[in-house]
């Protein structure tokens, strides 16, 4: 499905949390500094065109990427509830570290969503020449503004966009630092794709089960979970502290292949106290792409016996902000097993 013509009625708030896109060289210092986002339209002309009405909200203080933390999350879910009557879409510039993170967590907290949340990002600074940000932020805008001929946003999902490719956001993950292709959907298809006109792979989108029945923000998030990632060597130490933390609720096992981990006698036995004590033990697998299944290999299964529940073929961030939103919605770990293997938000293959 090809939308070609923007929507000139669109109202848009554009959300600057941090990151590189925002700053632009000090002619004077030559160093890099955030610019005033309500400027947006002199530092992007481009979005003129448009003709949309363009709004924007900066965090103060700005965050850095790095320092992001579940607070950033219900502060966006609670901004976007806020504003929701007044605008078709939302635009989120954020920093790259962590956006795929904030993008998987945001999707579970937004229930019923029914208009466009974007993040989008940059490698190089929008003041500097050769940036990606301009494109990442003018395709972002138009996507976010873009209607279906019955009126209604043609992607009502929290995506990240980069570099032509809009992505659902709890399936992707950065797998760059210094490409601009820094961020990839390697388990589902891409949304849209940005060429001379936008191709919408509109059979993909999920879209709110009830319009009638409005957005729900879920805020209450539980982050009383760790991850293990099982490395070669790893000692009975580490993966008892890991697994069996008094202060944890859950924890991710990042797995090799399709959800091996090792068979050694005192590891299983560390899985299944951990297992016993009610802890809820999630595998991912390691690999950019595939999925999980521990009833192909013998010590896959062993962790299926132990109490490991599958994360079939969702991604580390989105595995830990679904935990995040399942654990802040109940305090029986029983109930967050069964709602684990669901999916929610287009999250897993099932």
């Amino acid at each position: 499905m090809t939308h070609s013509e923007p929507n000139r009625r669109a109202s848009l708030l554009l959300i600057y949390t941090g990151g590189t896109i925002g700053m632009k060289q000090d002619p004077a210092s030559q160093t890099l500094k955030p610019f005033d986002f309500s400027q947006i339209l002199e530092e992007v002309p481009e979005l003129r065109k448009f003709a949309y009405r363009i709004d924007s909200y900066t965090f103060n203080p700005l965050i850095d990427s790095s320092d992001v933390e579940p607070s950033l999350w219900q502060c966006l879910a609670k901004l976007i509830k806020e504003k929701y009557d007044q605008y078709d879409g939302f635009v989120i510039l954020h920093g790259t570290d962590t956006m795929a993170y904030s993008a998987s967590t945001l999707s579970f907290m937004l229930e019923n969503l029914a208009k466009p949340v974007i993040f989008t990002g940059s490698q190089l600074p929008i003041g500097i020449p050769r940036t990606d940000g301009r494109e990442n932020l003018v395709s972002a805008v138009e996507i976010a503004a873009a209607k279906d001929t019955n009126g209604d946003a043609v992607v009502p999902e929290v995506c990240i966009y980069f570099d032509n490719m809009l992505m659902r956001g709890n399936r992707a993950s950065k797998v760059s630092s210094d490409n601009f292709t820094a961020f990839k959907s390697m388990n589902f298809p891409p949304l849209a794709e940005a060429g001379i006109n936008i191709k919408y792979n509109t059979p993909l989108i999920i879209r709110p089960a009830d319009r009638n029945a409005g957005l729900t923000v879920h805020t209450e998030l539980d982050t009383r979970v760790s991850i293990l990632k099982i490395h070669p060597g790893i000692t009975p130490h580490v993966v008892k502290n890991i697994l069996c933390g008094e202060e944890t609720r859950a924890v991710i096992l990042e797995t090799y292949g399709c959800g091996n981990a090792p068979g050694k006698e005192w590891f299983i036995n560390l899985v299944k106290q951990a297992a016993d004590s009610g802890k809820i033990l999630l595998n991912v697998t390691q690999c950019l792409s595939g999925t999980v299944n521990m009833n192909l290999y013998s010590t896959g299964k062993t962790l299926l016996d132990a109490g490991v529940i599958s994360g079939y073929d969702s991604t580390t961030e989105s595995a830990l902000g679904k935990l995040f939103f399942l654990l802040g919605r109940t305090n029986d770990n029983l109930i967050v097993k069964d709602m684990l293997v669901k999916n929610f938000r287009g999250e897993i293959s099932k």
